[in-house]
């Protein structure tokens, strides 16, 4: 008889630099693109961060600072939007 393996989530943490902001959020294929669903914490200095609970699998996302979306210019690799942008990709193993 063969066990299942049960796929075990990845908790993911990212973060932004963004000083003047007053609010971030992150917005993604993982929250359904809600622009408020996943507000990030201000940690100082500009910074901001959030740590999110993932299964395992490619995700996309960009950052909704004070209302405006932002692409995430530290991301490793990006996918080109429908919006003349591009969005970040998040993988979680």
């Amino acid at each position: 008889m063969k066990t299942k393996h049960k796929t075990k989530n990845e908790a993911k943490r990212i973060t932004f630099q963004h000083p003047g902001a007053t609010s971030v959020c992150i917005a993604g294929s993982f929250n359904d693109w809600s622009p408020d669903a996943t507000p990030m914490r201000n940690t100082g200095d500009g910074s901001w961060a959030v740590e999110i609970v993932l299964p395992p699998g490619h995700y996309e996302y960009r950052f909704v600072v004070d209302g405006e979306w932002v692409s995430d210019p530290q991301a490793a690799e990006t996918v080109p939007n429908p919006f003349d942008g591009v969005n970040a990709v998040l993988v979680a193993q």
